[in-house]
């Protein structure tokens, strides 16, 4: 699992840019698989009932609900898929300012089958973006997406979809707990 210091970034011991230096696209490759297998395995057992549930959050906002299954899991596919795509064009060496962010309507998946079908179709469309890299990729164009990360080039901006679903780990995690709570 990728691990990025975010606390020495933010004290100002290390850029992004540095943390993220190693990281090569075979790398972004087996981490792409590890995460879908990651979600795979937080919701094994999951019912159409438990995509739909409204779960308990005490992190939501006053007269906000918890998300439901269906629903982190069309942010956080649409989230993987525009730092996919934002880096197969700097990689390219495409200097980009806008958001490239499409997300599939959360309502709209209130199926364990349309869980599963975003899943795949997410998968298939970051490693196709991995695919597209030029066999010399241009890592010297970057993008800052947040200011606090500062610049960053093809691999940051890939890694970052990464860590942003694993972000969403335990959230996936609670939201299962209480599925089988109900």
């Amino acid at each position: 699992m990728l691990q990025i210091d975010f606390g020495a970034l933010r004290a100002g011991k290390a850029s992004y840019a540095d943390l993220t230096s190693s990281i090569t696209q075979a790398d972004l490759r087996a981490e792409t698989s590890e995460l879908f297998g990651n979600i795979q395995t937080i919701i094994a057992g999951a019912t159409d009932a438990a995509v739909t549930l409204v779960p308990e959050d005490p992190q939501a906002g006053e007269g906000e609900h918890g998300w439901t299954l269906g629903h982190v899991i069309a942010h956080l596919t649409a989230s993987l898929e525009e730092q996919a795509t934002s880096s197969a064009l700097l990689a390219r060496g495409f200097a980009i300012e806008q958001r490239l962010h499409t997300e599939t309507p959360w309502e709209s998946i209130t199926t364990l089958a349309q869980v599963q079908d975003r899943l795949r179709e997410c998968s298939r469309i970051c490693n196709a973006y991995l695919d597209a890299w030029p066999d010399k990729p241009d890592l010297n164009t970057t993008i800052v997406r947040l200011p606090f990360v500062g610049p960053m080039n093809a691999i940051g901006c890939y890694t970052l979809g990464l860590l942003h679903g694993q972000m969403h780990y335990d959230q996936l995690k609670e939201i299962m707990r209480q599925a089988r709570e109900a």
